[in-house]
């Protein structure tokens, strides 16, 4: 039986493998990663149809930390030991045959990787050094763009969850499905914004949630505030635009603001018809 102790572990799994994703360099690595994150994801989310079927609650507590690791193969280790760990957790079930196959791979192709020195490289995704490649900001600037990260990164890993959660206790079909493209949404920004995090140095976990934060009593007047955040966050973008003087940047933001748009859309798809 799937229990809430192996979905803590696969929830650390999953932000383990994301955030190694966002930290290496490497365009082929990062790319490889965060594909067997979203695997992972998926993982997530079937193990929580499990626990739901079952009656076992769960819940998204963590215990970790994002270590400040200096290479490419410090974390491509870490990352295989915690694959290993987890997997030690696995019941026999038709479910954890899928996990351990697609986990088997990833192994694979990690240990590959650590075989051919030329994979290794410093990776500066933690050093703070706060300026982006190639572009050139002032410290009012660099400082609105820091603040925006941090706060839009841990919305983004919010809804991602809170809306999985929201969307394995539904029984509405449309509401199922606009639960899933808000999820998919949320993981499209925060991949944008954790490795732009990463090359300025800044990278880190999004706090933890507290329970309260997902499970949802009135979801009407989560569903109005969460438009209401919505409507913040579009304000937080245009005015990031605005301030940043830097063309390509400032398009990325708009980029961001008018998809914005559309996630108020469909939240409003879920009010009550009055």
């Amino acid at each position: 039986m799937t229990n809430d102790k192996l979905y803590q572990s696969k929830h650390r799994l999953w932000l383990n493998i994301l955030f190694a994703s966002f930290a290496i360099e490497d365009e082929s690595i990062k790319e490889r990663l965060y594909d067997f994150s979203m695997m992972e994801f998926r993982h997530m989310k079937w193990l929580a149809q499990e626990l739901r079927d079952s009656g076992t609650p769960y819940n998204y507590d963590r215990d970790m930390m994002l270590y400040k690791r200096i290479s490419n193969f410090d974390i491509l280790r870490f990352v295989l030991r915690e694959i290993k760990e987890t997997q030690a957790l696995y019941e026999p079930s038709a479910l954890s045959g899928r996990m351990i196959t697609d986990e088997n791979y990833f192994i694979q192709y990690i240990a590959s990787l650590l075989d051919d020195n030329a994979n290794d490289a410093e990776v500066t995704a933690f050093d703070m050094h706060r300026s982006i490649p190639g572009k050139t900001l002032d410290a009012e600037q660099t400082d609105a763009l820091t603040i925006f990260l941090f706060e839009e990164s841990y919305k983004e890993y919010e809804l991602i969850l809170v809306y999985a959660y929201m969307q394995n206790y539904t029984d509405n079909l449309k509401h199922f499905d606009i639960f899933q493209d808000l999820v998919d949404e949320s993981h499209f920004h925060l991949k944008s914004f954790g490795n732009m995090m990463a090359k300025m140095g800044i990278l880190a976990l999004p706090r933890e949630l507290h329970e309260m934060t997902y499970k949802i009593d009135d979801i009407e007047k989560f569903i109005v505030d969460g438009i209401a955040e919505e409507e913040a966050a579009k304000e937080q973008c245009r005015a990031l635009a605005e301030s940043i003087k830097d063309k390509e940047l400032s398009q990325f933001f708009d980029f961001i603001n008018y998809q914005e748009d559309y996630h108020i859309a469909l939240m409003e798809k879920l009010l009550p018809k009055k």
